[in-house]
């Protein structure tokens, strides 16, 4: 068996019910891992883990909420005799102008996004330190190309890369290591229900180049899969993302000429979609999203 192979570790993977954590279950399931499907959509997460059989198990989980985590990390290291690997990857995203989107839309993403991944670390962290094992955080290019109309989600995953990187050295004598992962756009339910957005799916889909392409589900995967069982300190999704690190310092300024003259129309766009949907309405973006915004 390879140094870092998954055959045998159990994996704790937040937000499986569908996208990168459930095709991430499978695939780790597949090369031998135990994995654990921590998350809000109960039904959507079983069926995910009857799917791949024996070596998967569903618990229900909110990663904003530490009874809830506790109360799942408890029951892995029950089921499954401890934790080695925890991925970090519920996610969600609104879309809106700070201006006009709804408050408590937008607060969820940061509290989801953020102090979910937070958390989730903090809560596992005992058992993967029996282990020495691994932590990833799903961050996104959004960290690092701020786009206007995500003021929320590039803060959120801007934040999960600067903790990240703080917290690996933090734990790196205790032979803890920690990756954070950078996709782009990818095909998922997130990014094609965002896309179907009246106003803010132009703004999306017009990006230039390459920050516009979006990439099938199976090449995340396949760069994530590869990341995991290498243990890697970062893994962009894909390569050229690393790339834009390069010169972020330069990004915010070619963003905001890209987007002049765009976003004038834009906004009045969104007052009129607010106006006839509702602030709330307006701003969710996919079935995760409006599982963990529903109000009442």
């Amino acid at each position: 068996m390879a140094k870092n192979s998954v055959n045998g570790k159990v994996v704790l993977i937040t937000g499986a019910a569908r996208g990168i954590g459930a095709g991430l279950a499978e695939r780790l399931a597949a090369q031998g891992a135990k994995v654990a499907l921590v998350g809000i959509e109960a039904k959507e997460q079983q069926e995910v883990a009857d799917k791949i059989g024996a070596n998967a198990h569903a618990w229900e989980a909110d990663v904003t909420s530490w009874d809830d985590l506790e109360r799942a990390t408890a029951g892995v290291v029950e089921h499954f005799g401890g934790i080695d690997i925890v991925i970090a990857n519920a996610g969600i995203a609104t879309s809106g102008f700070v201006r006009s989107v709804d408050p408590a839309a937008f607060e969820k993403v940061i509290e989801v996004d953020l102090l979910g991944v937070w958390r989730t670390f903090r809560v596992t962290l005992p058992h993967v330190l029996d282990r020495k094992g691994y932590l990833l955080a799903i961050s996104s290019l959004a960290a690092i190309t701020h786009a206007p109309g995500m003021a929320n989600y590039a803060a959120a995953k801007a934040g999960v890369e600067a903790f990240c990187n703080s917290f690996r050295a933090e734990v790196a004598h205790l032979g803890v290591k920690v990756g954070v992962a950078h996709p782009t756009w990818i095909r998922t339910d997130l990014v094609e229900s965002a896309d179907k957005h009246p106003v803010f799916g132009k703004l999306r889909t017009g990006m230039p180049g390459l920050l516009g392409k979006t990439y099938p589900l199976s090449v995340a995967l396949d760069h994530l899969q590869a990341g995991v069982n290498k243990r890697a300190r970062t893994v962009h999704v894909p390569r050229w993302v690393g790339g834009l690190k390069l010169i972020r310092a330069f990004l915010p300024p070619i963003i905001e000429i890209g987007a002049k003259g765009r976003i004038k129309k834009a906004d009045a766009a969104a007052l009129v979609d607010i106006q006839e949907r509702g602030a709330y309405e307006s701003s969710i973006t996919g079935q995760a999203g409006r599982a963990a915004t529903k109000k009442g």
